[in-house]
């Protein structure tokens, strides 16, 4: 319901960049941008004064029997001043540089790194950073700062906060900085940053552990693997030493010849490859129910991608999506990418999910279905998998007091809540 109150409040605002663009390129757009080059050049105190003005200037209007037309010229004169010496307080020789994170998880705050290099030899005071209108989930966090000062030939950074709700490619639109006037009534020409990108993922569900059918296959070629030493490997060649890399696999000769650590590293030939399947059938649960789903697959590959198994698979809705061959947190980073711009899909129809998965289905050792419901055409879809000889585990998100035997059910609030999740 909040969300819903939220998109509404920004029903006039356009949602994607593109779109925001689109309308600052229309004719309604540059007449309006013509305006805020005017008002921009007052700071909020002066926009505030403005206002004061305006109103003033209803009751100034009868000069015979009130004197309210001086606080009018007054204030007026005051912004008028201000704003003759704007061009003065220009950030000459001045660079912004906005640093955002790739991903964030839904809910938690971001942080935007704004660095401002001075590269002038007068220092620059009272510079203040005016934060643009967020999309409708996003919300600034505390008060938008004003650095005190700008020495010459130095660089001053700053830290904004915002908080996102809602998972998705986000794009915020440049910030403005500019240097205030005595008074602070006006600030010069502001300086503009390039606007930042980043991915609001869901959150990793607190999986601590996952039972599935491990049964290593043949792949032929191997996979060449860093992380441990399994059944079956070859010796693939000698590397530079990484960080985490185990003590036993330094290789003397090698490191005496370079001088520089180096270790060996391996292909497994038989090794367990599993591929996770997620419900996304809008007409199957609440919005709700499919955020706690993405959120448990991404947890469930969280905790597979320490362990023995490689998840190179991911099927949303009835899409196949391969994921990164290597054992290590980039597949999680895949996954989190697809999951966050995941979206209700139609009906669950078994045949085509099927049809799309079967190709795969040779290399696969085990399949992991995240469930919204459990009907036949689902409980259909995890026989037919096993009837292929792939073990099939499902997770069926319900309610605490949803049990069914053909599955694991887990409770929506323990994976909303953080709850440790056994599966």
């Amino acid at each position: 319901m909040k969300n819903e109150l939220a998109r509404l409040n920004h029903v006039l605002v356009p949602a994607t960049k593109s779109e925001r663009d689109r309308w600052r390129n229309a004719a309604v757009g540059r007449l309006g941008r013509r305006v805020r080059l005017v008002v921009a050049r007052l700071t909020r105190e002066g926009r505030f004064f403005l206002l004061v003005a305006s109103v003033a200037f209803v009751f100034a209007l009868d000069v015979g029997r009130t004197e309210a037309h001086l606080l009018v010229f007054a204030v007026l004169s005051l912004l008028f001043a201000s704003l003759l010496v704007t061009p003065a307080y220009r950030l000459a020789r001045v660079s912004a540089h906005l640093r955002s994170p790739r991903r964030v998880t839904v809910g938690e705050e971001i942080e935007l790194t704004l660095s401002l290099r001075n590269g002038g030899a007068a220092a620059h005071r009272s510079v203040r950073v005016e934060r643009p209108l967020l999309p409708w989930d996003g919300s600034w966090l505390g008060e938008a700062p004003t650095l005190a000062e700008l020495p010459p030939g130095e660089t001053v950074s700053t830290v904004l906060r915002a908080r996102f709700v809602a998972r998705g490619e986000h794009d915020v639109d440049p910030l403005r900085v500019a240097a205030l006037v005595p008074l602070w009534l006006a600030q010069g020409r502001p300086l503009r940053t390039a606007g930042s990108r980043f991915v609001v993922v869901p959150k990793v569900a607190r999986v601590t552990s996952v039972t599935t059918g491990l049964n290593r296959r043949h792949q032929p070629g191997g996979i060449a693997s860093a992380s441990r030493t399994g059944e079956a490997t070859d010796l693939l060649g000698v590397r530079p030493y990484r960080p985490g890399d185990p003590v036993r696999d330094l290789h003397a000769r090698s490191w005496a010849r370079h001088g520089a650590p180096m270790v060996r590293e391996y292909q497994e030939e038989h090794l367990a490859r599993i591929g996770v399947i997620v419900d996304s059938d809008a007409r199957a649960a609440t919005a709700q129910h499919l955020e706690a789903a993405l959120s448990l697959t991404a947890g469930v590959v969280a905790r597979l991608g320490r362990g023995e198994a490689i998840v190179d698979l991911l099927v949303l809705g009835d899409e196949p999506q391969a994921l990164s061959s290597e054992r290590t947190f980039g597949a999680l980073d895949q996954v989190l990418d697809m999951l966050a711009a995941a979206q209700p899909t139609e009906a669950f129809s078994a045949e085509r999910v099927l049809a799309r998965l079967t190709p795969h289905l040779e290399r696969l050792s085990s399949v992991i279905f995240v469930a919204l419901a459990w009907d036949g055409a689902r409980a259909g879809l995890a026989a037919s998998i096993r009837s292929r000889g792939v073990d099939c585990t499902v997770l069926i998100v319900g309610d605490r007091s949803t049990h069914d035997p053909r599955g694991t059910t887990i409770a929506l609030d323990a994976i909303t809540r953080g709850e440790a999740l056994a599966l």
